[in-house]
């Protein structure tokens, strides 16, 4: 990752460290991806993250859950309020792009997510035990999401549980508050074997080949996200290209891989990849 793109981030790291939002989420062919593109470029550019990384990014979240995988099942039977609990970074760590602890929290289809941004090198044992002030946290609002994040990790007694990884290739709305079109490729996972190292010591396994998702073809995932007033444009891409919204939990996918590999339970057909 450029210095410049990491600089980016930096500056920008409290912004929507709380974001009220819609989501929907569409397992697209990769023929698709070019012609979605030219449909939107009158009302997109290229998010300036992505621009300044050369077109696409990486990003690595560490997902946080019960030892019951209790985040997960909540996923699994479409609880109507639920939530995820994330550790997130930019680029291919070890690197110097800061790491945003977040809380994704989901009510029918509402986002909301909060999140708190430390530098990248205080990320390391003991850094939920540390207090607020100990941290570079820039706002009332970081230190209130830090707080909640440990909370809630004390709460349910969450470990680390699996490192997700993929390239994203995101473009904003040009004439609108806020929406966005990610393309997200290159999905893998690794269980946690150290909480510090960013899946530095093991080998990522694959989650977007046509053999995981039950498909004759690798597939993408897009996403389109916006807040309440969902823009004429976003209606009119799902309508023309006829979108079938379906979903992908990577944390789900992921948990339902390992289990596959390992013969614990059961994992689903791609029609079953329902309702992140």
């Amino acid at each position: 990752m450029s210095r410049s793109h990491i600089d980016a981030l930096k500056k920008d790291a409290d912004f929507s460290t709380e974001l009220d939002r819609f989501e929907a989420k569409y397992i697209i062919p990769r023929h698709l991806v070019e012609p979605i593109k030219q449909f939107i470029k009158p009302y997109c550019t290229m998010d300036k993250h992505c621009a300044a990384a050369g077109g696409k990014y990486y990003i690595t979240t560490l997902q946080y859950d019960s030892p019951s995988l209790s985040l997960h099942y909540a996923k699994e039977w479409e609880a109507t309020h639920r939530f995820k609990l994330r550790v997130r970074t930019y680029g291919k760590p070890p690197g110097d792009a800061p790491v945003f602890l977040e809380i994704k929290r989901k009510y029918y289809d509402r986002i909301l997510k909060s999140r708190a941004c430390i530098p990248f090198s205080d990320w390391k044992p003991g850094v939920l035990k540390r207090h607020v002030s100990e941290l570079n946290l820039k706002s009332v609002k970081e230190r209130e999401s830090f707080r909640d994040f440990v909370r809630l990790s004390e709460e349910i007694g969450a470990d680390p549980q699996v490192y997700i990884r993929y390239s994203r290739e995101a473009y904003t709305g040009i004439f609108d508050h806020y929406a966005r079109i990610t393309f997200d490729s290159q999905l893998c996972y690794q269980p946690v074997f150290d909480a510090y190292n960013w899946g530095g010591n093991g080998r990522f396994i694959s989650m977007d080949s046509g053999i995981v998702r039950n498909r004759p073809d690798s597939t993408l995932v897009l996403e389109v996200k916006c807040t309440e007033q969902v823009p004429t444009w976003m209606v009119e891409l799902v309508q023309h290209f006829e979108l079938i919204r379906c979903g992908n939990c990577k944390y789900s996918t992921a948990i339902w891989m390992e289990n596959l590999l390992i013969g614990k339970g059961d994992a689903p057909f791609s029609d079953e990849f329902m309702f992140d």
